[in-house]
């Protein structure tokens, strides 16, 4: 289940809270917990690459270098769009909401990818870093953000100690997420040749966390379901992970 040629590898999970102010901001912490809860359960190592506070409560963005083998390969499948429903903390009249909440996971490749950049595309600003990060990230000038031009990817980093390391960090990331572009775009002309039809849109809705009117985690590319939402929430992601892996043999 796991013989892609990146699968063995480290990988970069990063959450974005979608549309929804605090309540998608609250949701993406809640899936930042479980990744990291999730991680511990396979004692792999989890280093922070960049962490933003969301403005009234949870993240506004977070990125993780996860540490591991096989890391890439179990997680690759959680790229997407998470979906929860429940009543809100943050509403007066205690009303269900529905938050939204996206996954990117890219492959950590230490061989030369063979793909170039020229500085001209790239947007480098510089800011303050901020938020969580625990031990090791600084409060300096020195968090880098680079911006893409031409496909309008973005890359943070500020868990190393200077503004350099972070951009060689970010650059590094860039790359991998150009070669990933890469080889999605053959795969969905090898798709067109081939006439499959395959869903091959990672923005999609791959998963519904539902709290309220009743409990249920379920997947919506496999139909693997629980009603265990505490679980799930605590890091026991496995049966979904398991599930899409054998779904595609």
């Amino acid at each position: 289940m796991l013989n892609g040629p990146y699968d063995k590898n480290d990988c970069i999970l990063e959450i974005h809270p979608g549309a929804g102010g605090t309540e998608s901001c609250d949701w993406a912490n809640m899936l930042y917990r479980m990744y990291t809860r999730w991680c511990e359960k396979k004692n792999y190592k989890v280093e922070i690459l960049d962490y933003q506070d969301g403005e009234e409560a949870g993240i506004k963005s977070v990125s993780l270098l996860v540490k591991g083998k096989n890391a890439y390969g179990y997680l690759k499948n959680e790229k997407g769009v998470h979906r929860l429903v429940r009543l809100s903390p943050f509403d007066s009249n205690n009303r269900r909401h529905t938050s939204f909440a996206s996954v990117e996971v890219t492959p950590e490749i230490e061989q030369d990818t063979n793909i170039e950049i020229d500085e001209k595309d790239l947007k480098i600003d510089v800011y303050r870093s901020t938020g969580a990060g625990g031990q090791g990230v600084n409060t300096t000038d020195s968090a880098v953000r680079i911006t893409h031009l031409p496909t309008k990817i973005v890359v943070t980093c500020q868990n190393e100690r200077s503004q350099i390391q972070n951009k060689e960090q970010a650059l590094k990331i860039l790359k991998n997420k150009l070669l990933m572009r890469k080889i999605e775009e053959n795969e969905q002309e090898m798709n067109k040749i081939k006439g499959d039809q395959m869903n091959i849109d990672f923005g999609s809705q791959i998963r519904s966390y539902v709290m309220h009117p009743y409990s249920m985690v379920k997947d919506h590319r496999t139909n693997v379901e629980t009603s265990n939402v505490d679980k799930v929430m605590d890091g026991d992601i496995d049966i979904f992970i398991e599930s899409n892996l054998k779904k595609g043999l």
